[in-house]
């Protein structure tokens, strides 16, 4: 591939992902486009369903939202959208997405650079195909997104290679929708000093991923009657049943929000829990993003791809044979979700074990402080109460010309009115406790 003259890039249109997990885990590359063009304008594409995430990105300077089923609807829509993007006299085009249609889109908009994977017979369209670095498919996610910058070298290669590297994913919760999210807990009968503990059953991409109702009511029982707390479950509106079904299944009385907020308003209520325990999910991403502990369960996925980045993130996995096998539905029993899950706790773990200790003898459930990411690091830098945001240049740790620190950006963001703040301190939650509250799974 071609040197990127990255000298008179002005303008910066970024093409993002469409999940929301993804979403998440694209920001330590956001956080390194804005680190290496200080002063650039960086615009933000994005689907409606993730603009809440893209928006807590507070060191980006605008969002277009891609709406499909409105004003971009059908072959006139995307030419229109094409043509908004063309006046806008972008310098490059930066696609996180996969999709032929994001190089298309570019291309229509007559962006004179675009930088994107060589995938879906795309690569025509692109002034920069980049190709896969075979090793990234055995890491982490985020690095899969930092290697289109360091195939165009704007990033150092693998990454993932550096021990010293911390991707960090961390962003903040809006005001507004902190407000939102705490009307929201007040008219369930939720005070605001009540500890709070967040279940999240559901999982978009299929039930291969989501651990069994009974088993979430059991836990949640056992959590509530430990910590006195009160239970709140959370999910979209397609897991407005499941979230029902836990609630059913319970002693205790629950709260179940699954299906009534918008993505911005889970953001603040996830902010406001002392945990989450959930499967391997978006909101697993976000509570790894805004700092909140978590117990993650995995079953057909692989925590070593797609395990949620930070301190106080406990991941629980039976280990079998045939997981992961990504598939949407189990043809066979399940048996990665219910085989080594007791209902005194997970079979094989002993709760005088460390944290980021895991024992797999007999076949037992593997359950760490940390997703087994090898060499990679999550991003293990203390929240401090009241601060904004790190900042953007916080993950860069390696020297190289041009790099410049954009604690002042050239670039004037002052249009931003979007307030962030992160966690309430409240959320901490130590180690033993955390190990704890795994070992009820």
């Amino acid at each position: 591939m071609k040197p990127l003259d990255a000298s008179a890039i002005r303008g910066i249109l970024v093409r993002g992902t469409n999940w929301v997990g993804d979403a998440v885990m694209s920001v330590p590359a956001l956080r390194l486009v804005r680190a290496r063009f200080p002063s650039a304008r960086i615009t933000l594409l994005v689907r409606p369903w993730v603009k809440d995430v893209y928006s807590a990105v507070d060191f980006i300077d605008e969002l277009v939202v891609y709406d499909r089923g409105a004003s971009h609807r059908g072959p006139a829509g995307f030419l229109r959208l094409a043509g908004e993007l063309r006046r806008r006299r972008f310098d490059l085009a930066l696609l996180l997405q996969n999709a032929f249609e994001a190089a298309l889109l570019a291309w229509c908009a007559r962006i004179p650079l675009r930088l994107g994977y060589a995938r879906d017979a795309r690569s025509w369209l692109l002034t920069h195909p980049c190709r896969i670095d075979p090793p990234v498919r055995a890491a982490h996610q985020v690095y899969y997104y930092l290697g289109i910058l360091s195939a165009a070298g704007l990033a150092p290669p693998r990454l993932w290679e550096d021990k010293d590297y911390r991707p960090s994913i961390r962003i903040g919760v809006s005001d507004a929708d902190l407000q939102s999210a705490r009307r929201l807990l007040a008219g369930s009968g939720i005070a605001d000093g009540d500890t709070l503990i967040g279940l999240n059953p559901g999982a978009s991409y299929g039930p291969a991923k989501r651990w069994l109702p009974d088993r979430y009511a059991a836990l949640a029982d056992r959590i509530a009657e430990r910590y006195r707390a009160r239970i709140v479950l959370f999910g979209a509106a397609a897991e407005r049943e499941i979230a029902g079904e836990v609630a059913r299944k319970m002693r205790r009385p629950a709260v179940v929000l699954a299906g009534r907020t918008r993505l911005g308003e889970l953001m603040g209520l996830i902010a406001q829990c002392r945990l989450l325990v959930t499967n391997d999910s978006g909101p697993m991403h976000l509570a790894a993003a805004l700092g909140v502990p978590q117990v993650a369960i995995f079953g057909s996925s692989s925590e070593v791809a797609t395990g949620p980045l930070g301190p106080d993130a406990r991941i629980v996995k039976h280990p079998v044979g045939c997981s992961p096998c990504f598939l949407r539905r189990c043809p066979i029993d399940f048996r990665c979700m219910t085989r080594g899950f007791s209902a005194g706790g997970p079979d094989g773990v002993d709760s005088r074990e460390l944290p980021g200790r895991e024992r797999r003898s007999g076949g037992g459930v593997q359950d760490r402080r940390r997703p087994g990411l090898g060499t990679r690091q999550p991003d293990a830098s203390p929240r401090t109460s009241g601060s904004r945001a790190p900042a953007p240049a916080g993950d860069i740790s390696w020297n190289a010309p041009r790099i410049v620190s954009p604690t002042r950006p050239a670039c004037d963001r002052s249009h931003k009115k979007t307030t962030f703040l992160p966690a309430p301190p409240r959320n901490r939650i130590g180690p033993a406790r955390l190990r704890a509250a795994a070992e009820l799974c």
